[in-house]
């Protein structure tokens, strides 16, 4: 899901610019989280109901009356379920008790319920069931749907005027509108769902459509069908005077599928644009990864008024057709509906995922420049603040779920960095079978790390425990000087922007230049402070840290001429403790000499600070010094016999 910035957060990023094929209204920095407009529901009124875990829903039949023109649902619910454990009596929903349930019919004959609290209904059955026994019930029920989350049930107008209704359950606002389990822990394996609604509408929603009929009384029964496993927030319908279109679609496996799209009459035109590019980024992604996974139904779009998108199984909501928006919404398809984050803690499985295709399209379709701007808006995104895990580690928090710094950009950019670690052909196979293994379920962080192990045959503990759980990211500071014989000596720091990791695994890739030539270094490990000899073979005139931009970082290179490349051997200096807050002491060893001249000097070549050394063990207090990495140098007798290199916390 995506929803478009509306506040100014990115003003600085705005000056990157992208072009999608004509699109104009869309830009891939142009989102946040789903809690950039969430106002009342910044705590989840439940996020697992652990009375709905007795029982595996297996089918619903919905059979809804909607008029787009009256905030208002009549209509009833019919769940096939599975009973999971002995002497099964009573059966619990997620259903706000804003409705009137008319009647509950169970083989038949009415049967008693109760609404215990705001959004439990409690369904008691007259006989007992046994473990395994597969039954049903029909809930009848009317009323006006309540308004919480991003809207569940929303009702607006477009062109001019005419009435519109949409819904949008994520993350829990299916009970809004009809009895459900809200948890992540159960997917329907299908559903039927009619809708009747007035004959100048349509009305459109998951999987196929099966039959339009006319009613009397000017209605009209739409019938739609999907026979796939779908979690209860992607349910949607979605009804309005829509003017419909179809694109056929040629899969990898040979499959001709429609790609069916519900819009405005105002945006016919636009719509064609987008969805016409949109059929080349399907194509793209389902020849990457695995066929589309609904490719014996359908792939389209619904335009509603909401400031984005939502990726309801087989048919996406959107706002406008632009480039960003929709292959976001349809990388989803494949992540976030097929395979299903199984806890609000592991969202970026949903949203890293989506926002990443998204980022794999400017690399596939556009310009490297194109490519390379993406990635800069998603670094700068993520460095705006020190702290932040990819990691949600409040699931009841909405806010902190739809963080579009965190679930989104910096997940997406996990991704990215899981890529360029074990390289194209690994990374890609091993998502590849984690949507192989996980389709149709739900999944957890631990599956897709499981699975990149086994293909890598790597330990990606610290990694995950890096950049998953750890918050922050580091900031690197590249010195480098240029030797004889066409040589070059590198000395790298690493610190970090927040104390939960002391030292981010990642390799670091930089670029020597000179001329017309260029010497490409990677460092799959390194140590922070240790001085490294490269050959490239030319002079050097300029070095370049992450130059394609694969890690999350900050940082800064300099060319200096204080890497121990001219140092007394008498001398041997040592400073302590490194890293240091407050007070570094500074032992000369080695010698007797005294009134030695030190100096610190920042990573701009800025003497911060001097003093004169007396003693061979003297202290020095930098309290007062910014965060960073820092040069001490000594001298005797303006000689440069020793230097070494300290970072302050």
């Amino acid at each position: 899901m995506l929803l478009f910035e509306r506040i100014k957060l990115i003003f600085g990023l705005l000056l990157l610019s992208f072009f999608a094929f004509g699109q104009n209204n869309d830009s891939p920095i142009s989102h946040c989280g789903k809690s950039d407009s969430y106002v009342s529901y910044n705590k989840l009124l439940h996020y697992s109901n652990p009375l709905t875990e007795n029982y595996d829903l297996k089918y619903y039949r919905f059979n809804w009356f909607i008029d787009p023109a009256e905030y208002y649902i009549k209509g009833s619910a019919t769940p096939y379920f599975q009973v999971l454990e002995d002497n099964f009596s009573e059966i619990y929903f997620d259903f706000s008790n804003h409705f009137t349930v008319d009647s509950i019919i169970f083989h038949g004959k009415k049967i008693t319920y109760s609404q215990p609290s705001d959004y439990v209904l409690k369904i008691d059955l007259p006989d007992k069931l046994a473990k395994g026994n597969t039954d049903s019930l029909s809930i009848f029920y009317q009323g006006v749907p309540p308004n919480s989350g991003f809207g569940s049930f929303i009702q607006g107008t477009h062109g001019g005027g005419m009435p519109v209704l949409w819904t949008l359950s994520e993350p829990f606002g299916a009970q809004d509108w009809w009895p459900c389990k809200n948890g992540l822990s159960d997917k329907i394996d299908s559903l039927d769902i009619f809708v009747t609604t007035p004959n100048n509408y349509r009305a459109a929603s998951n999987g196929i459509l099966i039959s339009e009929i006319e009613l009397l009384n000017s209605q009209k029964e739409y019938h739609w069908r999907h026979r796939h496993p779908i979690a209860a927030y992607l349910i949607a319908i979605a009804v309005t005077d829509y003017t419909v279109y179809t694109h056929d679609i040629l899969l990898q496996n040979g499959t001709v599928m429609p790609m069916i799209n519900y819009v405005y009459p105002e945006s016919l035109e636009d719509a064609k644009e987008g969805t016409l590019n949109n059929v080349k980024v399907l194509q793209y992604f389902d020849s990457l990864f695995v066929t589309y996974p609904f490719h014996d139904e359908k792939y389209g779009h619904a335009q509603f008024g909401w400031g984005g998108g939502m990726e309801h199984q087989t048919m996406s909501y959107v706002v406008n057709f632009g480039w960003g928006l929709l292959a976001h919404e349809l990388a989803h398809q494949w992540f976030g509906d097929h395979v299903t984050c199984g806890s609000w803690n592991d969202i970026w499985l949903n949203e890293g995922f989506a926002t990443y295709l998204d980022g794999l399209t400017r690399e596939h379709f556009f310009t490297p420049l194109d490519w390379y701007n993406w990635k800069a808006s998603m670094i700068n995104s993520i460095t705006s603040r020190p702290d932040g895990s990819v990691k949600v580690p409040d699931s009841t928090n909405v806010n902190r779920i739809f963080s579009s710094r965190l679930s989104y950009n910096k997940a997406s950019f996990l991704l990215h960095m899981l890529r360029w670690k074990l390289g194209d052909e690994v990374f890609f196979k091993g998502v590849r079978n984690y949507l192989k293994d996980r389709g149709g379920k739900y999944a957890l962080t631990f599956h897709l790390k499981n699975e990149l192990e086994a293909i890598s045959g790597e330990n990606l503990d610290e990694f995950f425990k890096d950049w998953y759980e750890g918050e922050g990211y580091p900031f690197y500071d590249v010195r480098w000087d240029q030797l004889p014989d066409k040589k070059v000596r590198i000395q790298l720091f690493q610190t970090t922007s927040h104390p939960s990791v002391d030292f981010f695994d990642i390799p670091v890739h930089i670029r020597l230049k000179g001329g017309n030539q260029e010497f490409n270094i990677r460092l799959d490990s390194f140590i922070s402070g240790k001085i490294y000899e490269f050959e490239p073979g030319f002079d050097v005139k300029t070095v370049q840290f992450d130059p394609e931009l694969w890690i999350i970082s900050k940082s800064t290179v300099s060319n200096e001429i204080i890497l121990n490349r001219k140092v007394n051997p008498n001398f041997s200096v040592k400073c302590y403790p490194n890293p240091v807050s407050t007070i570094l002491t500074i032992e000369v060893v080695k010698s007797n000499a005294l009134d030695l001249d030190m100096q610190i000097i920042d990573n701009e070549g800025k003497i911060i600070q001097t003093q004169l050394l007396k003693l061979q063990k003297s202290t020095i207090d930098i309290r007062d010094l910014t965060p960073g990495t820092y040069q001490l140098i000594i001298k005797d007798k303006n000689e440069i016999v020793n230097n070494t290199g300290f970072i302050k916390i």
